[in-house]
């Protein structure tokens, strides 16, 4: 009886065969080095796209406040001369009513009216041009 240990068969891998699977890994490395140099690109560009959107962000709504400004000013400088001129208007509507003079009662009636139908607003314009005005950086604005 022989009892002979089996011989264990196997191919054997040539150094060739290896040297083609560590081009690979470093072929793979050299794929995961572009895309992370890709993705710190990506990240600076959208960075700075960011940082100019909140710069235009602040921009835009300090000239809004500004704006605001310059309206609220207006408005009540304007009404305020509406209010004093009506009171005016209503002070001389009495003393026609009192004198019983038709001819200026018409008249100071016919300026309140007319007074009462312009709006502060409508001098100032299309609102869409005054956004576009808005939007003008160069835009010089005289008051």
């Amino acid at each position: 009886m022989t009892d002979r240990p089996k011989v264990h068969v196997g191919k054997v891998v040539t150094a060739a065969r290896a040297s083609a699977q560590v081009k690979d890994v470093f072929d793979a490395l050299g794929q995961i080095v572009d895309a992370t140099r890709e993705c710190i690109h990506i990240h600076e560009v959208e960075s700075s796209r960011r940082a100019r959107i909140q710069a235009y962000e602040a921009t835009e709504v300090a000239r809004i406040r500004a704006a605001e400004a310059v309206l609220k000013d207006y408005f009540t400088q304007v009404f305020a001369e509406r209010r004093n001129l009506y009171e005016e208007m209503f002070v001389r509507l009495d003393r026609a009513l009192e004198e019983e003079n038709g001819e200026v009662l018409h008249t100071v009636v016919r300026g309140i009216v007319d007074i009462a139908k312009s709006s502060p607003l409508a001098d100032m314009g299309d609102l869409s041009q005054i956004r576009a005005a808005l939007d003008d950086p160069d835009q010089v604005w005289e008051f």
